[in-house]
């Protein structure tokens, strides 16, 4: 095995914490749809597909490494939330938390002189820059649209289709 039985430990952690961070996303998606601003949730669902995307790429490190793969029970995310700035300022938070569980893998791996994974991690380091770059300017959105919900749906929607082209 080429990473340490407690690099391997918190290597899982993190697979289950990116997933965790998409069932949440899911969740806010589907309050969002439930508001009628599927703009919103079509931009959470993709948020819920990226952190897929993020755990399975850790499984599949942990895996080259000769490492074990160990799932744990993912916990029920909250949902109804009583604003969109919530749901937002969740989102935010939870990436903030995302952020500070890599940078903790970034130090055991430099702490460990595990070469191998600390390059790895780089580009999740990077990702968490933007994640929380896009979550903020989101809920400064947010919060000067106040309770105007359709402000901000309309610029997202604006958002997602200049992307595209």
């Amino acid at each position: 095995m080429m990473i340490s039985t407690t690099m391997n430990a918190k290597l899982n952690d993190q697979i289950g914490a990116e997933f965790a961070a998409a069932h949440a996303y899911l969740a806010m998606a589907c309050d969002f749809d439930r508001m009628a601003l599927k703009a919103l949730a079509k931009r959470f669902l993709k948020q819920h597909d990226e952190e897929c995307e993020h755990a399975m790429k850790i499984l599949h490190y942990v895996q080259e490494v000769g490492g074990t793969v160990s799932l744990d029970a993912i916990a029920k995310p909250k949902k109804d939330y009583k604003n969109m700035e919530a749901i937002v300022s969740t989102a935010l938070q939870n990436e903030l938390d995302i952020t500070a569980k890599i940078n903790d893998l970034m130090t055991l791996a430099e702490s460990e002189k595990d070469y191998a994974t600390r390059s790895f991690l780089q580009w999740f380091v990077d990702e968490q820059v933007e994640e929380v770059s896009s979550m903020t300017d989101l809920l400064n959105i947010v919060k000067l649209a106040g309770e105007n919900m359709l402000q901000v749906e309309s610029l997202v929607r604006h958002q997602m289709l200049a992307e595209k082209s």
